[in-house]
């Protein structure tokens, strides 16, 4: 089976391609889920993070305490090198476990990676890159509407990622999803058939 790595900026819109490509009957592994499974209480996220920072970012049922981690890390560098350092590998593990644990009669998969083109951990892994794109003044506004972050915290997060120029020169296909949703859907349809003539 074929895996495609899917990967954008922040607020691309990577989830709703994601999303689409799924309801095609497209298998898909996504580290941010894995990320959010193992940060939840007693599971190794959780604990790593507990032992890197003490409990006090543990919220009291005993997950990740995100709001409070982002403020110690925001900043740090140091900081967020031991939690990449401790929390990369777990999530690569799964999502590694789960692309086996796969149906290997489909002709391809997507692989969810935000931070794909930034660590190069899973380059070995993929058959392609998939970029999804979008004008930054875009990507800042829909981070903003959906979290609590300020237009300060969304660029900081942005600049540790790699420019969109960069992004887009290593793509095999892009995703432009500074449309609507029927727009969205028809690219990713095409999109799907390009794959099922390559991989069938």
């Amino acid at each position: 089976m074929h895996i495609i790595g899917l990967t954008g900026g922040i607020g691309s819109g990577k989830s709703t391609v994601a999303d689409l490509f799924q309801t095609l009957g497209v298998p898909l592994v996504d580290t941010d889920q894995i990320a959010h499974q193992i940060s939840q209480p007693g599971q190794a996220g959780a604990l790593a993070v507990g032992e890197l920072f003490g409990d006090g970012f543990l919220t009291p049922a005993g997950a990740i305490d995100r709001p409070k981690l982002r403020t110690k890390v925001f900043g740090q560098a140091a900081a967020l090198k031991q939690l990449e350092a401790a929390l990369h590998p777990l999530i690569q593990q799964e999502a590694m476990r789960q692309l086996a644990a796969l149906p290997q009669d489909q002709p391809y998969c997507l692989l969810a990676v935000p931070l794909l083109l930034e660590t190069g951990s899973y380059r070995h892994v993929i058959d392609r890159t998939l970029v999804v794109d979008c004008p930054e003044d875009v990507q800042i506004s829909r981070v903003m509407r959906r979290s609590q972050l300020s237009e300060a915290e969304i660029r900081a997060i942005m600049a540790k990622q790699v420019t969109r120029e960069q992004r887009l020169s290593q793509a095999d296909d892009i995703v432009l999803n500074a449309g609507d949703l029927p727009q969205l859907t028809d690219t990713v349809k095409e999109l799907h058939r390009k794959y099922l003539q390559a991989y069938e």
